[in-house]
């Protein structure tokens, strides 16, 4: 599990590192990442990809988890469950005063249904995480 996890944060290093994107398309490939974790079935693995994750107490970390566990839950209920995950055609923005930069995935669901959402992003130490 772990060694998946390291694999997908060395694509994504990878990816941030490339010059001839953007940060808004470095940002959005890196949601992405995080939220194909969630299509695959690994929350921790999604919720690796917050900002300051690691440094969260233990206890916490598991509650954080086990929402995010809740809201693939709710999506099952809702919409069938996430069918797929890919980055919006709409350009994410970067906010300089908050220091953040919005990616936007475009999120099918198994009824056919989906939703745009935005993620903010932030890089740290060359690696872009969620907010």
């Amino acid at each position: 599990m772990r060694k998946q996890v390291a694999i997908v944060f060395s694509v994504v290093m990878v990816m941030a590192c490339s010059q001839s994107q953007t940060p808004e398309q470095q940002a959005a490939e890196a949601a992405l990442s995080y939220y194909n974790r969630l299509l695959e079935g690994y929350p921790d693995g999604f919720m690796a990809g917050k900002v300051n994750f690691d440094s969260l107490p233990s206890d916490y970390r598991r509650q954080l988890v086990k929402a995010t566990e809740q809201y693939v839950a709710d999506m099952e209920s809702q919409h069938g469950g996430l069918q797929s995950v890919a980055i919006s055609s709409n350009v994410g923005r970067s906010d300089s005063t908050l220091r953040l930069t919005y990616a936007f995935l475009l999120l099918s669901f198994r009824d056919s249904t989906q939703e745009e959402i935005s993620v903010p992003m932030v890089e740290r130490n060359g690696e872009w995480l969620m907010k």
